[in-house]
């Protein structure tokens, strides 16, 4: 009886061991791309000429990463006119701008009457992307 013990007990022991030595990995697989939303509030669709709106927007990750940073693209495919951070030069259009907080402001001016299109890309560093598309009506 202490010998069939004495094998149930050597052999519970092994299968420990193996487990213990075959399931871990050496390295941690730590996650840190996750995707994101935007949140936008509602933009006025009618401005008046040289008059300016402003896009209030969030980004809003599924997860937190503190080392994970955004950045913003903007292309104007209809009307004449800038967008711009609160204080700074207009954007070119296609050029990529880091965003500082996930919580932000732009604002466009209208230089020109009637249609006002463009589009926003926000992206992380990880390739994520969220295209917010903006329309507006420039009157006198």
């Amino acid at each position: 009886m202490k010998k069939i013990n004495q094998k149930i007990v050597i052999g519970l022991i092994a299968m420990l061991c193996m487990s213990l030595f075959t399931s871990c990995k050496k390295e941690l697989d730590v996650q840190q791309n996750f995707p994101f939303e935007v949140k936008v509030l509602p933009v006025p669709k009618h401005l008046s000429l040289g008059g300016t709106a402003e896009l209030r927007l969030e980004i809003l990750p599924t997860q937190v990463y503190a080392e994970n940073a955004y950045s913003l693209r903007y292309f104007s495919f209809e009307g004449k006119g800038d967008l711009r951070f609160e204080k700074g030069a207009p954007f070119i259009p296609n050029d990529t701008y880091p965003l500082p907080q996930k919580v932000f402001r732009l604002y466009y001016t209208g230089h020109s009457l009637g249609s006002h299109a463009f589009t926003l890309w926000l992206t992380d560093r990880f390739g994520n992307e969220k295209k917010i598309e903006c329309s507006l009506q420039v009157q006198k």
